[in-house]
């Protein structure tokens, strides 16, 4: 998730720091669109993993699994491509912030995913473009207009149809899908934040910085040493998710956010697709409804702005 996404596309150099950085491609949307498609279609096959370590290990290490490989691969790509002076941080305290927000929603969706399928997690989850939406004019001061609370509105509705409250159908896992949505969008906030501050790959470093050091602290309470082949496939979810945001920063090199929001959404086909084949999990019809009103919202927002 959206650690699953970035909201817009960030660029400058290093205020001085590093060398000027090298002239931005030339706008090809039809390149950027590709590389997004690719990105988030691969993000449910990382999801995948994450569901299938969590049945014998502690979502706690999944999760510290997945920022370790990160954390290694992305640092190796960045070391390789950038030189040292490039990897100073700028705006310490927001990069922290952000950082939480985002290991928050990655611990939230991680538990959500252990106990429900992939497309009932990931669609509680797409509540944070809405959540974003909502509190822009009281974080960023941005105005809201009708359109906008329109489009809420559609997918607070639809987060109920997927949950169904008192239907007989509710799962407590669900409060994590939300409570992954809800981080999101603050994760989403701080990253406009941060917007122009620097690149955006060095942001996505220092988030991988900040979940393995706070998960290196609590691991070791749920410990459960993995067998070859589980190490195996900690690496092989680590290296999903470092390539998959590897080429949705690309993405954004190419094609502006109204371009690419609206492919964002085509990560729902890949984990219906996934968590149908692999865990026998199919969406039922009110899912499917609830999950249309939710992309409906979130297109609504694209589309006005």
């Amino acid at each position: 998730m959206a650690e699953r996404t970035l909201n817009g596309r960030q660029a400058g150099g290093q205020d001085g720091v590093a060398p000027p950085p090298a002239p931005a491609p030339a706008p090809r949307p039809l390149t950027g669109v590709l590389l997004m498609a690719a990105g988030v279609g691969i993000l449910p096959v990382m999801d995948s993993l994450a569901k299938h370590l969590s049945d014998e290990y502690h979502v706690v290490q999944v999760t510290w699994a997945r920022y370790l490989f990160h954390f290694l691969l992305l640092g190796a790509l960045l070391l390789w491509r950038l030189p040292l002076s490039a990897l100073i941080p700028h705006h310490a305290g927001l990069q922290v912030i952000r950082s939480a927000f985002l290991l928050s929603t990655t611990l939230c969706y991680f538990g959500a995913i252990a106990f429900l399928p992939l497309a009932n997690a990931l669609a509680l989850a797409f509540l944070g473009p809405l959540v974003s939406t909502a509190l822009a004019p009281l974080i960023l001061g941005e105005s809201a207009g009708p359109r906008r609370w329109i489009a809420v509105a559609v997918g607070f509705l639809g987060t109920l149809v997927v949950i169904r409250p008192g239907w007989g159908e509710f799962h407590w896992a669900s409060l994590l899908g939300l409570g992954a949505g809800v981080s999101y969008g603050l994760y989403q906030l701080t990253t406009r934040r941060l917007s122009g501050s620097g690149r955006p790959s060095v942001t996505l470093f220092y988030t991988s910085v900040f979940g393995l050091a706070v998960l290196s602290l609590v691991v070791p309470l749920v410990w459960r040493w993995p067998e070859p082949a589980s190490w195996g496939l900690m690496l092989l979810m680590g290296s999903v998710g470092a390539l998959a945001h590897f080429l949705i920063i690309r993405a954004f090199e190419y094609a502006s956010a109204p371009v690419l929001s609206p492919v964002s959404y085509m990560e729902m086909v890949s984990a219906v697709t996934l968590g149908w084949l692999i865990f026998g999990d199919f969406p039922d019809a009110w899912t499917w409804a609830g999950i249309g009103l939710i992309v409906v919202s979130g297109l609504l927002i694209v589309i006005w702005e």
